[in-house]
Order: C-alpha cells, then structure tokens, then sequence
C-alpha cells in the first residue's frame, strides 16, 4: 500500500497521472492474448530492468524483428496499448513459427520506463544472461504457462 502511494506521488510530481493496472486495460487492443497478469507484469518489468542493466535486451518492431528472424531466443514483451496494430501483429507470429515464448503487458509507456528509455516502446525481447538467470527463468516458465490465442 506504502509502495502504491510512492508510486502515485512521483507520478504527480512528474506531472503525468499514474494509471493502475486495472485502467490500463479499458486501452488494450483486441489482439492483445496472452495477456499477463499484474504479478507476472511487473515479474517481467523486474526482468526487463535487470536485463537493460546488462544491455541483454532488443527494443522496437524493427531490431527484434531481425532478430527473431536470425535465431536468437529470449522472451518477447509486446505493449497491448499500441494503436495502430499493424505495426507490430506480425511478431507474435514469427514467435510462434520459431517458439519463442511471449506475452502482453497493458502499457507502452511502462515497458519503456522499465527499458530504461523515456520513450515508450511497444516490443522488447529479453535475452538469457547468468547474472539473473533465476528471474529470467521464473518468468519464461510463467510466460510459457499462459494460453495462447487460437
């Protein structure tokens, strides 16, 4: 409760309105499925923070496009906030072609701030480092465990 009042506060200090994770979803799109939960959201947003400090991760349409394509493995975090759809729908097919694991979170703009980035960011892969290995694979194994869309 103490950490969602910190949260709400810096918020307000930077001047934008922090949403929670229940106000995210009213701005979901409909191909947004397998969604994560709140606990393995902000799992993921840990992950993605640990991985940027190690420069173990790809961010944008573009650079994880090409990647995926060249074979590289990692869990794909794709933004389900992000209008227009097309442009990225055709990654978590390619995920699919090659099995990569991946999941949608509600917000561009957190997926961004948890890269790093002031900028929002609607794809980001995590690629696997030893340095945090266990949160890595807690994650892929929770990812993989969600329904895909049929």
């Amino acid at each position: 409760m103490a950490r969602e009042k910190q949260v709400e506060a810096a918020a307000e200090a930077e001047g934008t309105p922090e949403r929670s994770y229940r106000e995210q979803l009213d701005y979901l799109n409909p191909i947004a499925q397998p969604l994560a939960s709140r606990k393995l959201t902000r799992k993921l947003y840990k992950c993605i923070r640990k991985a940027a400090k190690h420069k173990q991760i790809r961010r944008g349409v573009k650079e994880v496009q090409k990647f995926i394509n060249k074979g590289e493995k990692g869990i794909t975090v794709l933004a389900g906030d992000t209008l227009p759809i097309d442009v990225y729908c055709h990654i978590p097919i390619m995920c699919e072609d090659r099995s990569l694991p991946y999941a949608y979170v509600p917000s561009k703009s957190d997926l961004g701030a948890a890269a790093g980035s002031k900028r929002p960011t609607c794809v980001i892969m995590i690629k696997p480092h030893e340095e945090y290995q266990e949160t890595y694979d807690e994650c892929l194994e929770e990812v993989e465990a969600l329904p895909l869309p049929l």
